[in-house]
């Protein structure tokens, strides 16, 4: 969880990325920027709330800064490593080169068409609190999309009203904290991208260029989505699985992540997967599965309550039929039979139920 309420915002940079393929350019500030304490409370408040509600994606699931050969490599590595290691003689003029290098960086990516030109923002917060850990922070922000608001005052006898556009501070479009710690890994990584496009995805892969962080939230998301994919991919390929069969099964999976504190591949598969032939199509089914992601996929490991929070959601045991009917399966199979009427030669579920909501 993140903790940033007590944090301070030392120092921040502002400058305007437009989109290169345009030919936008971007505008370099001369000088860090001087606020007010209200608007510092403001805009520390605007950087931050997105990475600390609680079940948010931000709070549960962390990422590192990557690269394929080496992290320094790595431009944002490189610059924000420099301020963290500033000497505090030289930490506004450090912290203010680097924020141009990196608003320099964000524009060589800035090359899909749709990419909306902003004001991006680096900031420095002191004494954040990441799961129990009191570290520093730099914070990189951009915001591309501009509300309408409407200005009220009091004229004469009147009121006079006018419109502007403006940043809604409630609404962060991208964002990432990158915390002082685990540095050798690529330091720990937070990060939104609240835009939901394609193209959007610069922000994360062409500029940050991160991956995510392998921890047990990683593992449970990977592992829960591994087995819908067997389940509704894999197993109707080789056995003759009905619909009701599968749906029995993936809530069997979850059922097992949301009842136990830790997995182990063995137990889950016995409990679940239950037919030998079905257990061993699995693992090698699992096999394939993270050659093809390049991934791996721990035997054991803690279960994270967030994870199959979030995962539970995207897995829907739901029949479709035709485009009549949707039947919902969130408990015991053998209450739902499937049969075959020659009359109409038409294929049918018979449900069994003792009380009608």
């Amino acid at each position: 969880m993140i903790y940033c309420e007590e944090a301070t915002l030392e120092q921040i940079a502002l400058h305007h990325v437009g989109n290169k393929l345009n030919d936008d350019g971007i505008r370099i500030s001369e000088a860090l920027l001087d606020v007010s304490d209200r608007v510092r409370e403001l805009l520390a408040a605007y950087f931050t709330n997105p990475f600390a509600k609680e079940g948010s994606v931000a709070g549960a699931e962390y990422y590192h800064l990557y690269h394929d050969s080496d992290i320094a490599l790595n431009e944002v590595f490189a610059y924000v490593s420099k301020i963290f290691d500033a000497d505090p003689d030289q930490a506004d003029d450090v912290f203010y080169e680097q924020s141009v290098a990196l608003a320099r960086h964000l524009y060589e990516q800035s090359t899909h068409p749709k990419i909306k030109g902003g004001e991006f923002y680096v900031a420095y917060f002191k004494g954040c609190i990441v799961d129990g850990e009191t570290v520093d922070a730099v914070g990189l922000f951009k915001s591309e999309n501009k509300d309408t608001f409407l200005r009220v005052w009091p004229q004469g006898g009147g009121f006079e009203i006018e419109s502007e556009k403006g940043i809604n501070i409630n609404k962060l479009d991208k964002g990432c904290l990158i915390f002082n710690t685990e540095r050798e890994n690529g330091y720990l990584v937070a990060a939104v991208d609240n835009t939901n496009r394609t193209e959007a995805r610069y922000w994360m892969d062409e500029f940050l260029h991160i991956r995510q962080r392998q921890d047990d939230y990683y593992q449970t998301a990977a592992t829960l989505a591994l087995c819908k994919s067997f389940v509704t991919k894999q197993l109707p390929q080789e056995y003759e699985v009905s619909k009701a069969d599968q749906a029995d099964m993936l809530n069997k999976s979850v059922a097992f992540f949301k009842e136990k504190e830790t997995f182990d591949m063995a137990e889950f598969a016995t409990e679940v997967m239950q037919q030998p032939e079905v257990i061993d199509s699995f693992k090698s089914y699992k096999e394939d599965y993270e050659k093809q992601r390049d991934m791996e996929i721990a035997d054991q490991f803690d279960i994270s309550a967030p994870a199959v929070k979030r995962q539970a959601r995207g897995i829907k045991s739901v029949i479709k039929l035709d485009k009549n009917f949707h039947i919902y399966v969130h408990g015991n199979r053998q209450f739902i039979r499937k049969g075959f009427d020659e009359e109409t030669g038409m294929h049918f579920y018979q449900l069994f139920f003792e009380d009608e909501a």
